[in-house]
């Protein structure tokens, strides 16, 4: 059987419990381009239970910059009660300062209900290096200084207080990279930690990863797999989330 009906195959048996990373194709001629992934699921009977998730990449390249947009969003009901309300979106925007070196700024959101998170906001600011990059594997290391700003939906105990904000300077250090596996099969990946620098010791980390297998120029097959951390979530509350996904993008080019 081809190895590509094979990948089908197993994505589709992980469950199409929402929308996978949708992946938007990137060409340094100026022009945006984007790519929108949907995932749902319904059941009836002994569970009734739903998931909607939605995906977004918008990307505009050209030889000097590249500005990059995404969003995340994820919506799930058991027997009546909702189980899931989770939204991030954000920006980044990279200038290149010599052939591998690179300055960038960034903006992201996110709510989580569940994890008591009203909104957090964190702008963010550093130098990044292109440390390969080939037509068939990029690879970036960055760092800087990012401020995030967090309001709980309840009063929660953050650094021994009792807070309904909590505001905080952190490190910023990430990788990511993309790779062409073959004319039809993509992967991407990006992992950011961030150490708080007001209190030591604390920090979060976020690892997002794509796989995306084509079905046609325009609509792909995708999987893609999520892990939050945060040392100091608040009381009764887990340091981790993780969400693998599955579904079908599309993309605009």
């Amino acid at each position: 059987m081809d190895k590509h009906i094979l990948l089908m195959a197993a994505s589709l048996a992980l469950g199409a419990t929402g929308a996978a990373q949708a992946q938007a194709t990137v060409k340094t001629d100026g022009q945006f381009r984007s790519a929108f992934g949907l995932g749902a699921s319904m059941s009836s009977g002994n569970t009734r239970a739903s998931n909607l998730s939605i995906t977004g990449d918008a990307v505009r390249a050209t030889d000097q910059d590249k500005l990059g947009l995404y969003l995340n969003a994820q919506y799930a009901k058991s027997n009546g009660t909702t189980t899931g309300e989770q939204l991030r979106t954000g920006g980044r925007y990279d200038y290149n300062l010599g052939t591998d070196l690179f300055a960038f700024g960034g903006l992201d959101l996110a709510r989580d209900k569940f994890a008591n998170l009203s909104l957090r906001g964190m702008v963010s600011t550093g130098l990044g290096y292109h440390a390969l990059k080939t037509t068939t594997t990029t690879l970036d290391l960055f760092g800087g200084l990012g401020y995030t700003r967090d309001s709980y939906i309840n009063p929660t105990v953050i650094d021994s207080s009792l807070r309904s904000r909590y505001g905080y300077v952190s490190a910023l250090l990430g990788e990511e990279s993309t790779h062409k596996l073959s004319e039809t099969t993509s992967f991407k990946q990006r992992l950011v930690v961030l150490p708080n620098l007001s209190n030591r010791g604390e920090f979060r980390a976020n690892w997002d990863a794509g796989l995306a297998v084509a079905m046609t120029k325009t609509m792909n097959l995708t999987v893609g797999a999520g892990l939050a951390y945060n040392s100091e979530p608040g009381a009764g509350r887990k340091r981790a989330d993780t969400l693998l996904t599955t579904g079908v993008s599309i993309r605009f080019d």
